[in-house]
């Protein structure tokens, strides 16, 4: 079985732009921060203000396992879920956990397998 760090490395990341337009933003909505990072513009929020809103869920509040699979994992596997049933589907994720810094456990921001959701939204 792979390390999360393999699975990690092995990945193949989209470049934002390919993320923007499947969530139906444009290029000129953005604003990048190199290949894989951009702020969204103040025009988009004024594109989209008046659409019905969508569903939020939080993932907040859960204890971790021994390994690490918490709100992250959580998450990110709410994400795959929603998008395999047509959904669409978007997650935001805010400071994933230290542990794997200090190989104490998990691979953050959801680890293994379940990373690459981050990059195919």
């Amino acid at each position: 079985m792979k390390t999360d760090i393999q699975i990690a490395q092995e990945a193949e990341m989209k470049h934002i732009k390919e993320v923007a337009v499947q969530a139906g933003i444009s290029e000129d909505e953005l604003e990048f921060y190199g290949k894989y990072k951009a702020k969204l513009s103040d025009e988009l929020w004024n594109r989209i203000k008046d659409n019905e809103d969508g569903k939020l869920v939080l993932v907040t509040a859960i204890n971790p396992t021994p390994a690490g699979e918490g709100k992250t994992t959580t998450s990110v596997g709410l994400g795959q879920a929603f998008a395999k049933l047509g959904k669409k589907a978007m997650i935001a994720l805010r400071e994933p956990s230290l542990g794997p810094c200090f190989g104490i456990k998990g691979g953050a921001a959801g680890g293994g397998y379940a990373r690459s959701f981050l990059w195919k939204i």
